[in-house]
Formats: C-alpha cells, sequence, structure tokens
C-alpha cells in the first residue's frame, strides 16, 4: 500500500490529492492512509498537508524507491519488478538467488549500500551508502550460451549512453567493461551465468556507477584512479532517473540484439566508445604477462592485440592495463 499510495501523488506532484480519494482508490480506511502518509514523512518525503485539500509531495528524499524508479520508468520488462535493499553482502549474490527460484526476466536488485560488493577477477568493489547505484539485473535471453559474454558488452555500451544521455559527460569503455569518464574509472560490471550447453538459465548483470561519491568518499589508494559523475559534473545526480535511464537505454539495446538474433550491429558502436583500441597495453593472464598495442575486436568481441614481433593475439579474458588510464582495473 505505501508504493500505492506514493505512486499516485507522484502522479499528482502538482496538485493535491484527497485522503477520501485516496483511500476509495486503493479500498483502504482513511485512518490507514493517514499512517502511511506519516511513514512516508519519516522516510523523509516532505509534503503539504491541508484541511480539505489533501497532501501533495513538496520534496522527494535522496533513496532508491521502487515507486520512484518506476515513476521514471519507459520499460516494457527491465526494472519492472524491483527489490531493494539498504544495506546487504551483494547485489549479485541475491540476484541469483532471486533467478534461481524463478524471478522474472528483467527483475531489479538495488542497494543503498554493498558489504561484500564484487568485481571481476575476485577484486571487492566500494560500495558507500546512498551515494551510487549498486544493482544487479536478471535476464533470461534465449540467445545461445556462446553469446553469453556479450551481454557483459551489452550493459557496458548501455552504462556509457546512459551517461552520455543523462549528464552530457563522454564516457568510454575499458575493454570489456569498466566505465570511464576522464581518464578514471566510474563504473565496473559483473556478469554470471548459469546455462546448460545449449540454453542460458539465467544471467546476472551487476552494475555498480559512483554516481554522487565525494573524493574522500574512495579509500585513499583509489582516489586518483576512480571518480564519480558529481566529481566530473560538479552537480548533484538523481540517482532514481539514473537507474530508470540506464533500465530504458540497457533494454532498447537488448530488443536490437534479439531482434537481430546476434551482437553483430553494435560491434561499432562497441569499438566507437572503446578507449582501449589502438592504446599500448599490458595483458596478463593466469601463466603469462605480454605487451603490445589493442589492434582491433573481433565479431565476437575478443580484443586483438600486436605484439612488438608483429604477432596478433586474442585475449578473451585477463587483466589488461592501458597505458593512459589511471583506473586500478
Amino acid at each position: 500500500m505505501r508504493d500505492q499510495i506514493l505512486t499516485i501523488l507522484l502522479e499528482n506532484r502538482d496538485s493535491f490529492v484527497s485522503g477520501e480519494d485516496i483511500s476509495q482508490k486503493l479500498g483502504v480506511s482513511r485512518t490507514a492512509v493517514w499512517k502511511t502518509m506519516g511513514q512516508l514523512k519519516e522516510s523523509g518525503f516532505e509534503m503539504q498537508s491541508v484541511p480539505n485539500k489533501g497532501y501533495r509531495l513538496t520534496s522527494l528524499p535522496d533513496k532508491l524507491e521502487p515507486a520512484l524508479i518506476q515513476h521514471y520508468l519507459t520499460t516494457k520488462q527491465f526494472g519492472r519488478v524491483i527489490e531493494t535493499h539498504v544495506t546487504m553482502d551483494s547485489t549479485n549474490t541475491r540476484a541469483k538467488e532471486l533467478a534461481q527460484n524463478g524471478a522474472a526476466h528483467g527483475t531489479l536488485v538495488t542497494a543503498e549500500e554493498q558489504k561484500s560488493g564484487r568485481g571481476r577477477l575476485g577484486r571487492s568493489w566500494e560500495s558507500p551508502r546512498s551515494l551510487g547505484l549498486w544493482m544487479s539485473l536478471i535476464l533470461r535471453p534465449s540467445f545461445s550460451p556462446r553469446y553469453a559474454p556479450q551481454m557483459t558488452v551489452l550493459a557496458g555500451l548501455a552504462v556509457v549512453h546512459t551517461i552520455c544521455k543523462t549528464t552530457g559527460l563522454e564516457a568510454f569503455i575499458k575493454w570489456p567493461n569498466d566505465i570511464i569518464v576522464n581518464s578514471k574509472k566510474v563504473c565496473g560490471i559483473l556478469t554470471e551465468m548459469q546455462a546448460d550447453l545449449d540454453l542460458i538459465d539465467y544471467i546476472v548483470a551487476g552494475i555498480g556507477i559512483n554516481v554522487n561519491t565525494p573524493k574522500e568518499g574512495f579509500p585513499r589508494e583509489l582516489r586518483n584512479s576512480a571518480t564519480s559523475l558529481k566529481l566530473e559534473l560538479g552537480a548533484h545526480i538523481d540517482r532514481c532517473r539514473l537507474s530508470a535511464e540506464l533500465m530504458a537505454v540497457f533494454e532498447g539495446l537488448y530488443e536490437r540484439c534479439l531482434a537481430a538474433g546476434d551482437f553483430s550491429e553494435i560491434l561499432n558502436e562497441y569499438k566507437s566508445k572503446c578507449i582501449t583500441l589502438g592504446r599500448q597495453v599490458r595483458v596478463t593472464g593466469p601463466s603469462e604477462t605480454f605487451e603490445g598495442t589493442a589492434a582491433d575486436l573481433t565479431d565476437d568481441f575478443q580484443l586483438l592485440v600486436e605484439t612488438k614481433t608483429g604477432e596478433l593475439r586474442g585475449v578473451f579474458s585477463g587483466d589488461v592495463s592501458v597505458r593512459g588510464i589511471a583506473a586500478y582495473l
């Protein structure tokens, strides 16, 4: 009922809504409406309450509320089911639990804070409270499992487009999925999958964006390599609007690839945003380290590195450091 009442208030931001109208619409008592209004105020929603006129929202809190996110949504499926938490270990861990129990395609898990956020290669991910977007999206694609790694590519491209659209900042992708603004890391992506040989059961796309983190909000050792959208833009970002826009952009890209049956049509789009290409890189794998120039990407988004001897080597995974990029990766 809380979210239903909040949705009604959001849909009538410019006018008053009477408690009687709300109670009739939802089939609840006036007392229940009054108590819910008190709960919303305690949660940080400021509102006017005028006798014989009703209630009107005047200010929204800076928090990830399902009703707020969904108020801005324009998607068909992505984010239409949302589970939010104040504090949790990892949104990816929770999303996998939900997926294993049958959660629908497009289900979104968000948290104000993660205690055990994870990045690629087992690294930890700093997730301070109320400053970023820490989220995981459950996907149930009909693609062959061989296309599963491309969902990471899709998520990265969605974040880049969303940042540009909502802030005007120019963002790039450090292969395969670290998002860079002004040579510093602003977002990391971790995708995890459960599949059979010929069928994907689910993919969880974990996305962590430093949105309003101040410089002192990063560990000292990361302050020269990590950044936030607020630091680069010089203005506070509405995280609920950003979440909704990301869901819309991600779903649009997903549907394009689903209609095409593969990811070929976004390859050039990804290349244009891939800051790794044309730069000197160091590739650290499980058994060796080598250097060269990031020359190109294959049709399956494998990185091609030309060594000093002219050999062209394909890189599917591993730790790729890029000269001139400060982000710790």
